[in-house]
């Protein structure tokens, strides 16, 4: 790391204010997605009752991340950061907008539920790393403030997206399959207009300085490569996701069947998972040295497979709620501690481009562990989906951790 890095002060006026209103959006966004990510498994489950293709509507979201993540990051490197997220969150607006018309409508089908959900994916391959290159901008790259910013803002992730949205989205699916689709369509919109007062954020270099959109992701990608620390953080989410999505993949079928939740339980067995994450969150920036990579995801992976295990064999929802808790506290662990030391690592001039590659690895092979759990359940059970997750996150965990 750079001494300019180590040295770079915020570039807003007011960088409290920059903040709060990041903040404010994704508190706002995150509320709408979370209710939409119950409704959208729900309304799946209504459309069909095969496991597999259930599963396609989780892996839809993570596969816009192997088409679009890597051009994606290069042109956020290049682009108005704050005029990338406004835009992502308009053009959300409209695609969710249009499947809530037509589930009210009672024409949605499965395919277009799938095609909606990989859209909305692609927009937040531009939105996400925008959203992550402008936190240094806002608060500058001290090791305490980016790490209490990057809980904040997860915090208020898994607030909205775990314990309001989902049980909120469950409940009004009950009263009308489509108003969760209106409500997050109502949410875009909403934090577009609160992005619109933050800064331009114009990116570290201008545009004619830009190599070809093709050289500058061979750029990133060799810049995360020869960077060791770098490469293991990619390496650690990359396996935390793709285990954890082989679980959650048929998680709405596993929880119907054994646990016996009805469809607005399922939206309060998600938000269990808030609850571990949300103190995590409060508790992770406290630390005062940042952990190796190797006990980041060795610890969280172990973690993750042992609570796995747990909702396996629960009697009961109650039980299978606190496993979930241990689950999101682990998963809220990682990405508060990988995304600090990953901001700190990188210059802001490859901030979207090491962003994107690292969610292409991370959210992306999250598709394929969508799609291995959706076959493993369908010829082997949904059992043997938990059992497959929780053995191969024990594995990772102890080989990321006897890595040095």
């Amino acid at each position: 790391m750079t001494t300019a890095m180590e040295s770079q002060q915020p570039i807003e006026a007011s960088p409290g204010r920059g903040l709060n209103r990041l903040l404010a959006s994704t508190g706002v966004s995150i509320a709408g997605q979370g209710m939409v990510l119950a409704a959208v498994p729900l309304l799946a489950a209504r459309l069909t009752s095969n496991p597999f293709e259930v599963s396609l509507t989780v892996a839809a979201a993570y596969a816009a991340w192997l088409v679009v993540g890597l051009p994606a990051g290069a042109l956020v490197d290049r682009w108005p950061r704050r005029t990338t997220m406004v835009v992502a969150d308009l053009v959300r607006a409209v695609l969710v907008g249009g499947l809530a018309v037509a589930v009210l409508m009672g024409v949605a089908q499965l395919w277009a539920l799938v095609a909606c959900v990989f859209l909305l994916g692609v927009a937040g391959c531009f939105f996400d790393p925008a959203a992550q290159a402008a936190l240094p901008l806002v608060v500058g790259r001290d090791q305490r403030r980016l790490a209490t910013a990057n809980g904040r803002i997860w915090s208020l992730d898994l607030l909205g997206r775990s314990m309001i949205g989902p049980p909120l989205g469950a409940a009004l699916f009950v009263l009308g399959a489509s108003i969760p689709f209106f409500g997050n369509g109502i949410a875009f919109l909403l934090s577009a207009v609160i992005l619109i007062g933050l800064g331009r954020m114009a990116p570290a270099t201008t545009v004619a300085e830009h190599p070809p959109v093709l050289r500058s992701v061979r750029e990133g990608l060799r810049y995360l490569w020869r960077q060791r620390e770098l490469r293991l953080l990619t390496i650690g989410m990359a396996t935390f996701n793709f285990v954890y999505n082989i679980a959650y993949s048929t998680l709405v079928l596993f929880a119907r069947e054994r646990l016996h939740v009805t469809e607005a339980g399922f939206g309060v067995l998600l938000a269990a998972s808030a609850v571990g994450g949300l103190a995590a969150g409060s508790l992770v920036p406290r630390l005062r040295v940042q952990p190796p990579a190797r006990a980041i995801y060795g610890a969280g992976l172990a973690v993750q497979g042992l609570g796995w295990f747990v909702v396996l064999v629960a009697p009961n929802a109650w039980v299978g709620g606190l496993a979930l808790a241990t689950v999101g506290a682990a998963s809220m662990s990682v990405t508060v501690l990988g995304g600090t030391a990953r901001l700190r690592l990188t210059p802001d001039e490859l901030l979207g481009r090491v962003s994107a590659t690292t969610r292409v690895a991370g959210v992306g092979v999250a598709a394929l562990g969508s799609l291995s759990g959706g076959l493993v359940a369908a010829y082997a059970g949904l059992g043997c989906a938990l059992v497959t997750a929780g053995v191969l996150a024990l594995i990772g965990g102890l080989v990321i951790a006897s890595r040095r």
